[in-house]
């Protein structure tokens, strides 16, 4: 095989020594892994997988608990073939259900059917998870319509319990979930959360352990249900003032974040495979086909935050066979377009090795500890390819590692040096899918801007997509 020489043609290269020091905030390594996890599953299954009902009221009998055809790992093989990198279950929804036999609870798996009330399905899936190479993560509402002491001072001392529980005894887990919901418990009184005894708890317990919220700490809320962030979308979000649930940040912070905002809380996309969250047999016909999937992807994912797709379990204790249908479509989807990186071809473009050119990933800039000073600047460049090739979507990563320094970006592509098509925009992030009308190019150059100098792409690729799935 032929030597290939690579170039980069640098249309502005700053020096370190001008630059000013980036200030923004930075992502933790909990958080870098979190980015990397893109897509995974959320569970919600309990009593209204039986009742039929969204929210409990608390006082549904333990005994219509009853899945006799569980099987955690039915759902791991589901997800893992949906290329789905973890599953987080509702552990306790707002009727109080808890799907561990706590001790702080009369309300749990205990007092069920389920196999004669020695089933566990946090430890079931727990385990399964880890057979599966899995993350496994909980949903823990602390909202509680069954507990006696919901309402009163006593309480936040046994939703901390229950995540202590959760954390020494089913662990590691990934990623905790709270809601923000805050109603009226059994004796008709809310509860005032002592949400810093929450957060002290995981941390002691479980340090790394990413906590989503409204307001984070470490991942927040795109501020809908439908599975779609902002554009554009920062990681950044400023708290102060703010609560979790009433007093959150207003929508539209949320899902864009805070331009020049304090601290790195990137945010998740939560959205359904169905109409609701829990199973429900009417709604079997009404799943999301996997071009719905595959639009909510561009829009999540393709926007830099994470895409955490419900997919309830049934009331077997297992995934419908509708639901996989969609899923094993949407993978295809995802499959098919993202096959062939259209810039594998590249005769021009920086320091890239051969074996790095004919695999179908992103093509990456690799960093180590001496290049994070800036030395190189990848602020504009341009990749000149052999020959005229179509393309309807352009993939871009950032160094997220050092920062969300890229403010604005231009990309221009070029037949035969003449402009055929310009796209713009701002926010990049983890990444950054970008689609548009078919374009035959010859070359296509990248422009940077306002981040004074701190520009750090990673990854760049390009793409013949379905034109279809590109104009949704």
């Amino acid at each position: 095989m032929k030597t290939i020489f690579f170039t980069l043609s640098v249309l502005l290269a700053l020096s370190a020594g001008t630059q000013e020091p980036y200030s923004g905030p930075l992502p933790t390594r909990q958080q870098l892994a979190w980015h990397e996890t893109e897509f995974y599953l959320f569970m919600h299954f309990g009593p209204n997988t039986f009742t039929d009902k969204e929210w409990g009221e608390g006082t549904e009998p333990e005994d219509l608990f009853n899945p006799t055809f569980l099987d955690c790992r039915q759902w791991c093989e589901v997800a893992k073939a949906a290329g789905a990198k973890g599953i987080i279950i509702t552990a306790k929804h707002h009727d109080g259900f808890c799907l561990w036999p706590s001790k702080f609870s009369k309300h749990t798996v205990r007092e069920s059917k389920w196999k004669e009330g020695k089933g566990d399905i946090l430890k079931e899936l727990s385990l399964a998870c880890k057979a599966a190479g899995l993350k496994f993560g909980v949903y823990l509402s602390p909202w509680d319509r069954n507990h006696p002491d919901y309402g009163t001072a006593k309480y936040n001392n046994v939703f901390a319990g229950m995540m202590k529980e959760i954390l020494q005894n089913y662990g590691p887990v990934w990623e905790l979930w709270w809601d923000g919901a805050n109603g009226e418990g059994p004796n008709g009184k809310k509860q005032v959360y002592d949400w810093k005894l929450f957060e002290r708890t995981v941390k002691q317990y479980s340090p790394r352990t990413v906590v989503f919220s409204d307001i984070g700490p470490d991942i927040r809320w795109t501020g809908n249900e439908q599975g779609i962030a902002g554009d554009p979308n920062w990681n950044f979000l400023d708290t102060s003032g703010f609560k979790r649930g009433e007093g959150a940040p207003p929508v539209d912070t949320l899902n864009q974040g805070n331009y020049n905002g304090k601290y790195w809380i990137p945010a998740e996309c939560d959205v359904s495979i169905r109409p609701g969250w829990f199973w429900h047999a009417a709604e079997d016909e009404k799943v999301k086909t996997p071009e719905k999937l595959f639009e909510l992807y561009l829009k999540s994912v393709g926007r830099g935050a994470n895409l955490l797709l419900n997919v309830p379990p049934d009331q077997r204790g297992l995934v419908n066979e509708k639901d996989i249908a969609a899923l094993t479509g949407f993978k295809k989807l995802r499959d098919e377009n993202f096959r062939d990186n259209r810039l594998k071809e590249s005769n021009s473009f920086y320091q890239f090795t051969k074996e790095e050119l004919t695999s179908n990933e992103l093509l990456l800039r690799r960093f180590d500890s001496a290049s994070s000073g800036y030395s190189i600047n990848l602020q504009n460049f341009i990749v000149e390819l052999p020959r005229p090739t179509t393309i309807n979507c352009i993939i871009l990563r950032e160094a997220i590692h050092l920062g969300q320094t890229i403010r604005s970006f231009r990309i221009g592509l070029y037949n035969d040096k003449n402009l055929v098509h310009e796209i713009q925009g701002s926010s990049v992030g983890r990444k950054r899918i970008l689609t548009f009308p078919a374009t035959t190019i010859t070359s296509l150059k990248v422009n940077l801007r306002d981040a004074k100098g701190h520009d750090n792409i990673i990854g760049v690729a390009a793409y013949l997509i379905n034109q279809q799935l590109a104009q949704q």
